[in-house]
C-alpha cells in the first residue's frame, strides 16, 4: 500500500514537472508574441509620425513651391525667411508651433521621436539624438557641387544654395523625402540631419553607432514627396543596386550608379 502511494506520488511529481515545463514553453511563446506585437505597435506609431511630418513638408511646398532648405544660414535668411534656420524648424512653424530657431529640444518630443529609438548611453552629451532625417543630398555626397536630394540644389560646397523647386521632382511618388534617420546622430544644430545618403564616396554619412539599424526589424519608415509612407527593408535602401532602388533617392529619378 505504501509502495503504491509512493508510485502515485512519483507520477504526480513527474506530471507536475511536465505541466511546469509546458507552462514555461507557453509563457516563452506568449512573451515572444507580445514582444512582436509591441514592436509592430511602435513601428506603426513611427510610421504615423513620418506621415505627419510628410504632410508638413507638403504644406510647406504648397505655400512656397519649394522644399525646405536643410540649412539656412543667417546671411541667407533675407532671401529665404520662411526656411528659418533648418528644415526641422521650418516644419515646426508649418505645423503652427512656436519653436525657437536656435533650440532643438522639440526634436526629442512628440512626432519627432520614434518610439523604438533608444539613445546609447555612451552617446555624445553635446549632441541631440534624433529619430528622423531629411533626404538632403540623394545619391550625392555633401562635398559634391550638385545635389540630387530635396534639401538644396547644390552640395555643402555652396552653403547658400537655393532651395529645390517642387517642379524639379521628376516622380513625387518615387522620391523619398524623409524618414528614419541612419546617421546615428543629429546635426540639426550644425546643419544637415540626413536620412543618410546612399553614396559611399565620403565617410561623412557613416553612422556613429549601430542603434539606428536595430529598429523595426530591419525596416525603415519613409515618407515620399507625394505623402505616402512605405517601410522598405534596409537591404533595399542601402544594398540594392537596381535602378528601382537607387532612383528613389534622386529628384531626377535616375539611378546615378556611378556614385556608388
Amino acid at each position: 500500500m505504501s509502495r503504491a502511494k509512493a508510485n502515485q506520488s512519483g507520477f504526480s511529481l513527474i506530471e507536475l514537472l511536465v505541466v511546469i515545463a509546458i507552462i514555461g514553453i507557453l509563457a516563452g511563446l506568449l512573451l515572444a508574441v507580445l514582444s512582436r506585437g509591441m514592436d509592430t505597435a511602435r513601428r506603426l506609431n513611427c510610421a504615423n509620425n513620418v506621415r505627419q511630418l510628410g504632410l508638413a513638408i507638403q504644406e510647406f511646398v504648397g505655400d512656397n513651391h519649394v522644399y525646405p532648405l536643410d540649412t539656412n544660414p543667417d546671411f541667407n535668411k533675407g532671401k529665404y525667411p520662411n526656411h528659418y534656420d533648418y528644415w526641422t524648424v521650418a516644419l515646426e512653424h508649418e505645423m503652427g508651433k512656436e519653436s525657437s530657431s536656435h533650440e532643438a529640444s522639440y526634436i526629442w518630443k512628440g512626432i519627432w521621436k520614434c518610439p523604438s529609438v533608444i539613445r546609447p548611453v555612451n552617446f555624445l552629451t553635446n549632441m541631440v539624438y534624433t529619430s528622423y532625417g531629411y533626404n538632403t543630398y540623394g545619391m550625392l555626397a555633401s562635398v559634391d557641387t550638385n545635389s540630387l536630394g530635396i534639401g538644396r540644389q547644390f552640395g555643402n560646397s555652396e552653403i547658400s544654395a537655393p532651395p529645390v523647386p517642387s517642379s524639379d521632382i521628376a516622380s513625387p511618388s518615387e522620391m523619398m523625402a524623409m524618414g528614419d534617420g541612419f546617421c546615428g546622430y543629429d546635426k540639426t544644430l550644425y546643419g544637415g540631419n540626413e536620412l543618410m545618403a546612399r553614396s559611399k564616396q565620403v565617410p561623412y554619412f557613416e553612422p556613429l553607432n549601430k542603434e539606428p539599424f536595430t529598429r523595426h526589424h530591419g525596416r525603415a519608415n519613409v515618407v515620399f514627396c507625394d505623402g505616402h509612407v512605405e517601410s522598405p527593408t534596409l537591404k533595399f535602401l542601402f544594398e540594392d543596386t537596381s535602378d528601382g532602388a537607387l532612383s528613389r533617392w534622386n529628384r531626377d529619378h535616375l539611378p546615378h550608379r556611378e556614385k556608388l
